[in-house]
């Protein structure tokens, strides 16, 4: 309500059904609808009481013109006119017993003074056919391998560019466009940008608003931990089968000194549990531009999961991406380990490749892109390269996380061997470094991990 009073939505009716009871016992204000009339007045909206039950009244109330959202508080009764059942308790989701049923239908058909069957005319279909298919960037990603850039600036770059693409690409913000980056998207395409504050939930609601009848493509950014406060609707949007792409930055301990409250280390698990979900996790900024034109064209919803610390890019710029295929970004014939990384653990990843390289031990490098859906193919055929042994490596709790994909993907596979490095406990405030470091999930850790892999299958040799 605060937000369509802020924006003046002179085009919106809300119909408050005030029928008194809720589920279990009345609802708090029962039928104060001069409480709810000061309440909508107070967000900026105009609000009319009716009775809920008069078409003349309502008519008249949906007739008014306004310059500002209109809510409609409509006093009605539960079970109007049914006899033994109007405005009663303890009939919320009940059947009528049958022989209650029959009278009752009796009643209501008494009642009907023409017979004539009455139909509305179907609406007419005036709007313009859009089309939001297979949008694709003007140019190849712009970057120089080794250049160093967070993910989270190169959403903000992708996500401007797109627009450009398609004059149907919308971003929404809940306050964080400074930090999501998205503000590079406002600043090209203002009239295109809705700004919905710190409000997350009605954030991921006014996308589905959007998305609605495929007329637009969406992106929503925040920090991902916010998200999390969002669930319900995103799991609603998910049943509503909507098209909805989230952006959400500020991943993992490697944040730094922002503490546990920004870091988002439960996100993965959540959008995996969304059906028919694609998660992204971009590695560099190449396949971060990639992401979010993938995710342009994927039906059902969408995350990208981006980085705070600015990390090599890794890709040409001539790489092709797709949902679901993972890239090996670092092997050799020898390789005795396939370690699995994404965002910052897989730098950390490819850097402890370079480090034991000097050790004489080699080890295979592997990128997933999505985790939703998983390589599993790419996953067995480099384990199975690789003596069978798998380690991931995340920024993210145990549960729920790559650690917890890869495993389902590869139970009951014969010969294969998952160790898993990812976030224990609650973290705390410290630089990026420090906390990787803390939680083992860092250059060194890999390392570690590696030796003690290959150390136990030549003892038990």
């Amino acid at each position: 309500m605060a937000f369509a009073g802020f924006y003046k939505l002179d085009n919106l009716i809300a119909i408050l059904d005030i029928n008194r009871l809720g589920q279990s016992d009345p609802a708090p204000l029962q039928h104060h609808v001069d409480i709810y009339q000061k309440r909508c007045e107070a967000f900026g909206w105009h609000a009319i009481i009716v009775d809920g039950h008069s078409v003349e009244e309502l008519c008249k109330a949906f007739g008014q013109a306004r310059h500002q959202p209109t809510a409609i508080i409509a006093k009605t009764y539960k079970g109007k006119g049914i006899t033994g059942i109007e405005d009663k308790e303890n009939w919320h989701g009940k059947p009528l017993p049958k022989n209650m049923a029959e009278q009752i239908i009796q009643e209501i058909d008494d009642r009907i003074q023409n017979k004539k069957k009455l139909a509305p005319a179907f609406p007419q279909e005036d709007a313009p056919f859009v089309n939001i298919r297979n949008i694709r960037m003007p140019s190849p990603p712009n970057y120089k391998m080794g250049e160093k850039i967070a993910t989270r600036k190169a959403y903000g770059l992708a996500l401007a560019k797109l627009g450009h693409a398609s004059d149907r690409v919308i971003a929404l913000d809940g306050d964080t466009k400074n930090s999501t980056f998205s503000e590079l998207f406002k600043k090209e395409h203002p009239s295109r940008f809705i700004e919905c504050y710190i409000a997350e939930q009605n954030m991921v609601s006014v996308a589905v608003g959007c998305a609605t009848r495929d007329r637009n493509i969406v992106f929503a950014s925040t920090f991902a931990t916010f998200f999390t406060r969002a669930f319900d609707q995103i799991r609603m949007a998910a049943i509503s089968e909507s098209n909805i792409n989230l952006c959400g930055s500020h991943c993992g301990v490697s944040i730094g000194e922002d503490g546990p409250s920004q870091m988002a280390l439960e996100d993965l698990a959540m959008f995996r549990t969304i059906p028919n979900a694609t998660v992204f996790y971009p590695s560099d900024a190449v396949s971060t531009e990639k992401a979010v034109e993938l995710a342009a064209n994927t039906k059902g919803i969408c995350f990208i999961r981006t980085s705070r610390p600015e990390n090599s890019v890794i890709y040409n710029s001539n790489e092709d991406f797709h949902v679901g295929q993972a890239k090996v970004v670092f092997k050799s014939k020898d390789d005795q380990v396939t370690v699995i990384g994404a965002g910052v653990t897989l730098h950390e990843a490819l850097a402890a490749a370079e480090q034991l390289k000097k050790e004489r031990i080699s080890i295979r490098v592997l990128d997933p892109f999505t985790i939703k859906p998983l390589d599993k193919k790419t996953i067995l055929e480099n384990a199975r390269a690789t003596k069978g042994r798998i380690i991931t490596v995340e920024d993210h709790y145990y549960e729920g996380g790559i650690g917890e994909a890869v495993c389902a993907a590869v139970v009951g596979e014969p010969g294969i061997t998952v160790s898993r490095l990812a976030v224990s406990h609650i973290p705390r405030s410290g630089k990026p470094a420090e906390l990787l470091r803390m939680f083992a999930i860092d250059k060194e850790a890999i390392i570690q991990a590696v030796k003690i892999a290959v150390s136990k299958s030549r003892n038990a040799e």
